[in-house]
């Protein structure tokens, strides 16, 4: 009941969450700012990426090499290099791949930003740590801002997604996932691509559980 009420009050806080955001909006982390355009993905009208940073925070990433897969804002990246890692962030939408480049001038922080479709200018890559943090509705986006928020109807990005991952698995491949979306489906997805899901982390943010997820081959 809780999830299907959920996902009726989605497109109304989407509606909202697009009104809100017609005007340029920050968002700080560690005295690192990003400005977001409105075609990025708002790190501040969701929990996920506070969950995720406050996760790499007490980690020691010195000299190890960092992939955010999906990048949105790109604050993510910036602090996981602001504590030494190398760091690649790669993105599909090309506004948030030119924000985030200014944002790494502007912060002094050296990121590697790529374009790419998941892995597809990644090919030659491997990678310490992988952080996805992905769309997860099921329903066909219109236009890259759409991606941020829509996996496709029958969820196309996360079987295009786990079929690339099965070839780039890193030691520490993690996926942050609400209780809002299907997880036991997207855990069959990998499955079939020889993935298996260990929860890392579960955190409740107002009543929203949300979850960190190892992503392996057995």
């Amino acid at each position: 009941m809780i999830k299907r009420l959920k996902k009726v009050i989605f497109p109304i806080a989407k509606l909202a969450f697009d009104t809100y955001h017609l005007k340029q909006r920050k968002y700080t982390y560690e005295g690192i700012e990003v400005k977001l355009s409105t075609e990025v993905f708002p790190p501040h009208f969701t929990i996920s990426t506070k969950i995720l940073l406050d996760y790499i925070q007490p980690l020691d990433l010195t000299d190890k090499t960092f992939l955010e897969l999906g990048c949105g804002s790109g604050i993510i990246s910036l602090f996981a290099a602001s504590k030494g890692a190398n760091v690649t962030a790669s993105d599909i939408n090309q506004v948030a791949i030119d924000a985030l480049k200014i944002a790494a001038v502007k912060n002094e922080i050296d990121v590697n930003v790529v374009y790419s479709d998941l892995f597809a200018n990644l090919t030659d890559q491997s990678f310490d740590y992988i952080i996805i943090n992905p769309p997860y509705y099921p329903k066909a986006p219109q236009n890259d801002k759409e991606r941020a928020w829509f996996c496709g109807e029958y969820f196309e990005y996360f079987i295009k997604l786990f079929a690339q991952l099965s070839q780039h698995i890193a030691p520490n491949t993690w996926m942050i996932l609400s209780e809002d979306c299907e997880i036991e489906h997207i855990k069959q997805l990998a499955a079939k691509n020889g993935l298996n899901f260990e929860s890392v982390l579960e955190k409740s943010v107002l009543k929203e559980k949300n979850y960190i997820f190892s992503i392996q081959k057995p």
